[in-house]
């Protein structure tokens, strides 16, 4: 006879991390247009985080010159967002913009695209805690399997 196994969900209709992850790629996925175009996706999300973000693109420019000691102009931050313009951000200067924006999204979508997922440091640590929780379970059973086979050996 074999046991059932249990599904440990912290709260009622939480949704697992993977389930989150997996729904999460789906519904961009099914949305996104030219979907293999990473010029194209990256473009937007450029566009969308500079938009999005609380500040002004010359402040956005001065934080990211700031992060990276690169200099950043605000018309390099405008030629970026720019339909009209072919120029693309310098990946070096990537993780300067997302800081400046706070948007992880293009940082998100390039990870994905190389079949990876990010996660904020929040989250990314509660998967971490839950690996460790699996991990302690996997360790338990070993230990029950070792004590009932000694139990075994010593005829009890």
């Amino acid at each position: 006879m074999t046991k059932a196994r249990k599904k440990f969900v912290s709260a009622l209709g939480q949704m697992s991390l993977f389930d989150l992850l997996t729904q999460e790629r789906q519904q961009r996925v099914a949305n996104a247009t030219g979907r293999l175009n990473v010029s194209a996706a990256l473009h937007a999300a450029i566009r969308d985080a500079t938009k999005q973000a609380p500040k002004s693109r010359e402040t956005i420019a001065e934080e990211m010159s700031a992060l990276s000691g690169l200099q950043v102009t605000v018309h390099q931050v405008n030629n970026w967002t720019a339909e009209s313009h072919p120029h693309r951000i310098p990946a070096e200067l990537l993780p300067a913009f997302c800081q400046a924006t706070g948007s992880i999204e293009p940082l998100r979508l390039l990870a994905e695209m190389a079949g990876v997922f990010t996660l904020p440091g929040p989250d990314a640590l509660r998967a971490e805690i839950q690996k460790l929780d699996e991990e302690a379970r996997q360790i338990g059973r070993e230990k029950r399997k070792r004590e009932l086979f000694l139990k075994e050996m010593e005829g009890q």
